[in-house]
């Protein structure tokens, strides 16, 4: 355990992520606060522990991947308690500028380099390391940590020395979160007028606007399948940190504000745990569209 990497959130985009700096040869030790996940990691052949303080206490660098602000307080304040000035953390979380801005006063004040590491892509491109890497803070520390973020992703990014990493991974979302909607005005003012669902896809596949966004989506959503990469849930926490960001930095958001109203609909009429893309079925069913049968 001494000197290893102390990997916290061992989640569907964690467990990969540690598993990829695990098989390029880094010593990395995972803990969870869930029991099964830690258990999945020890079946992936991941160390993990259940005495997080000892982990922290022997590491130089702390990583976690968690999935809302609340968590990431908690850790920062166990990281303040018992790591080590000097150490550094590494932050892969989608998280508010607030509560990341006051994380990292409060890592200052314990001298712990703090980088906002944000990552573009799902689960899928986890486990394929294709992640896209966004960071920012400590310039130096970024440098020195290009070999962590290899293991996750070809490409990485430095983009200043505050929440810069954050509002990026923001601004790329509602662009993801806008395409859908996107597809779901364009889909079903297609089916309305009598366009075939498979023949609308082979076509948008093929055309301009066939962004790669798209075509990972055109796969599963030809065959409407909604099976999440990332769920409905998932995006409107995600939209709700955007719309809230907006706020902050007087930017109107109304094209984003709309699509937050399609994810509560979505998932007011069950669709929560579906893919985001069932927003579709929500502008469907306005447009009193039957099912697709294939």
């Amino acid at each position: 355990m001494d000197n290893a990497i102390a990997f916290v959130g061992l989640g569907k985009m964690g467990l990969p992520m540690a598993l990829h700096l695990a098989n390029a040869g880094h010593a990395v030790v995972g803990f969870d606060p869930s029991a099964e996940r830690r258990t999945l990691a020890d079946h992936a052949a991941l160390p993990v522990t259940s005495a997080v303080d000892e982990l922290i206490k022997s590491s130089s660098m702390m990583i976690s991947s968690l999935p809302n602000d609340e968590a990431l307080e908690q850790v920062s304040a166990l990281l303040c308690r018992s790591a080590n000035a000097g150490s550094i953390y590494i932050d892969a979380s989608t998280v508010s500028l607030e509560a990341s801005a006051r994380v990292a006063q409060e890592l200052a004040h314990a001298g712990i380099t703090y980088l906002r590491c944000t990552v573009s892509g799902n689960n899928v491109m986890a486990e394929a390391a294709k992640l896209t890497i966004m960071v920012s803070g400590d310039q130096p520390a970024f440098e020195a940590c290009k070999k962590i973020f290899q293991c996750w992703g070809e490409k990485s990014f430095y983009l200043g020395d505050g929440e810069q990493a954050r509002l990026m991974k923001l601004a790329i979302n509602l662009m993801i979160m806008l395409t859908s909607g996107m597809l779901a005005e364009a889909l079903s003012l297609g089916r309305k007028g009598g366009l075939e669902w498979s023949d609308m896809w082979q076509v948008i596949d093929a055309s301009a606007v066939g962004s790669p966004i798209v075509k990972a989506k055109a796969s599963a959503l030809s065959k409407r399948d909604f099976t999440a990469t990332f769920t409905v849930e998932q995006m409107r926490k995600d939209v709700g940190l955007i719309l809230d960001a907006g706020k902050m930095l007087n930017v109107p958001l109304g094209l984003t504000a709309l699509t937050a109203q399609l994810l509560s609909s979505a998932s007011a009429q069950g669709y929560a745990g579906e893919d985001y893309a069932a927003i579709i079925k929500v502008v469907e069913q306005a447009a009193n569209l039957s099912e697709v049968t294939l």
